[in-house]
């Protein structure tokens, strides 16, 4: 009976350790947190003024830096802007000009398809011719040069279309015939060719 005893009191004193273990354990896990947290909040309240100013002044400085930044972005952006119509508006200055002038070459080469006979019609022939020339070559200097037409494949760019015609001189879509001659200034159509386009 005394040993059934022992063993009782021995088993009752380990079933009250562990019991008593295991609220020991998460009180530790608790005290631990706590003392994390007041170390954290210890840490904030350890901020000076000065530092709080320091960092507000290190925001603002970044701000500007940012802003003087896309300022100066701005301002490269608008000088290439700049430079860019300048040197449009100095590439195509005479463009009003030429476009007012090839109306005036079209009537010269109408008249000259005129045939004509007599001393007077090949004095008038000439003159025409000199001028037509001088005009051809004021123009050659700013940079217009006439559309190449005839034997080309049709470019919408630089054609305009006015009919189609079936013919064994060409391929299909090729220009067979200009009726009115196209310029460009440099690199720019002015005036498309008006042709006709093989079928």
């Amino acid at each position: 009976m005394e040993t059934n005893h022992n063993k009782y009191e021995e088993n009752v004193g380990n079933e009250t350790e562990e019991t008593v273990g295991q609220p020991k354990e998460e009180q530790e896990e608790q005290d631990q947190q706590l003392e994390t947290s007041e170390e954290e909040g210890q840490s904030e309240d350890n901020i000076t003024p000065e530092q709080e100013e320091i960092a507000h002044l290190t925001e603002q400085l970044n701000e500007l830096e940012n802003r003087m930044v896309r300022t100066q972005a701005d301002y490269d952006n608008f000088r290439r802007r700049t430079r860019e119509e300048k040197a449009a508006s100095a590439k195509y200055r005479s463009q009003s000009l030429v476009e007012e002038i090839l109306p005036v070459l079209d009537n010269f080469e109408r008249a000259f398809a005129v045939q004509g006979e007599g001393e007077s019609y090949n004095s008038l022939l000439q003159g025409m011719e000199m001028v037509y020339r001088q005009l051809k070559d004021a123009l050659l200097k700013e940079g217009v040069e006439e559309i190449d037409a005839v034997g080309q494949p049709f470019d919408p760019h630089k054609h305009q279309a006015v009919m189609q015609v079936e013919t064994n001189e060409y391929e299909s879509d090729v220009v067979a015939e200009v009726l009115q001659k196209g310029y460009m200034l440099k690199d720019k159509v002015i005036r498309p060719a008006m042709v006709k386009v093989s079928s």
